[in-house]
């Protein structure tokens, strides 16, 4: 099986070079990794050509050109950009553990997606996590809140499976074969701002057949706390997430297949994929 790993990022440098260097320890790499770049500054693209040099896997990054919040759409431009067979999505503001994609790999399960939870670090511990003061972190680290999304205990990830209750996925872990990504066509690129673009994709894999797998006590990130995006476009998404609820809709119009065409192309020396066109 093939994986490729998304990151979304957005003008937080350190976040994502940290977020990277967790990927770099992984016990099991990617096939490949792709850093969906909603219109980020040079700060960021010096980040991603650092790990462009050291990475043992191909890294490209997909940015296009600041237009406000549109997640949606860059999610959308390395989906379309990656290779692999599975896609695992996760954001530029979590720090990975070690095992977080061999643990995927092991739930992975045709006719499914797969999601994840997350630790959260305060405040107070992401300073010390951000200026290298400390450099890893468990679900005992002072400062983790939701130590028991933190916990990796994997006979617990069985049973909670078999046993515990669904929950809503969200795109910072979440993973879902590529073919289902096709088949709904991909986040709906009508959400723009903050929220629900995730919470209305995985509906349409679930009004479409596949089903979820709930992975707790494996797969684990910590969340670097940040301030709130503004949610000035919240009720707007939220109205479309309810009216694909109520159409019970399997696809998208505006999604992923905008950019299944020969709209991508790599840049020659190196890792970096650039996206042509906004």
């Amino acid at each position: 099986m093939t994986v490729s790993l998304i990151i979304s990022t957005y003008n937080w440098p350190r976040a994502l070079y940290l977020c990277l260097d967790s990927v770099m320890q992984q016990t099991v790499m990617p096939s490949e990794i792709l850093i969906a770049d909603d219109g980020s500054g040079m700060s960021t693209r010096d980040v991603v050509k650092h790990f462009e040099n050291i990475s043992p896997v191909p890294v490209h990054h997909i940015w296009h050109e600041d237009r406000g919040f549109r997640v949606a759409a860059i999610r959308n431009k390395a989906i379309a950009a990656s290779r692999g067979e599975y896609i695992i999505h996760v954001d530029g503001d979590l720090i990975l553990q070690r095992n977080f994609i061999q643990d995927h790999m092991i739930f992975a399960r045709e006719g499914c997606y797969v999601s994840g939870s997350r630790g959260v670090i305060t405040e107070m511990l992401a300073q010390k996590v951000l200026s290298g003061e400390i450099t890893s972190l468990s679900a005992m680290t002072k400062g983790v809140r939701n130590s028991n999304n933190a916990m990796r205990i994997p006979i617990m990830a069985v049973l909670y499976r078999m046993f515990g209750p669904t929950r809503s996925p969200r795109s910072c872990n979440l993973a879902i074969w590529r073919k289902d990504l096709i088949r709904v066509n991909g986040y709906d690129e009508s959400f723009e701002g903050w929220g629900y673009e995730d919470t209305e994709l995985v509906l349409r894999l679930n009004n479409s057949g596949v089903e979820q797998r709930c992975m707790k006590f494996r797969g684990i990130v910590f969340h670097i706390y940040h301030k709130e995006a503004s949610r000035d476009n919240k009720s707007k998404n939220e109205q479309r997430y309810k009216d694909s609820i109520r159409e019970h809709r399997t696809r998208c119009e505006k999604g992923l297949d905008r950019h299944l065409t020969p709209k991508i192309s790599y840049e020659t020396g190196g890792g970096s994929a650039v996206v042509v066109g906004g």
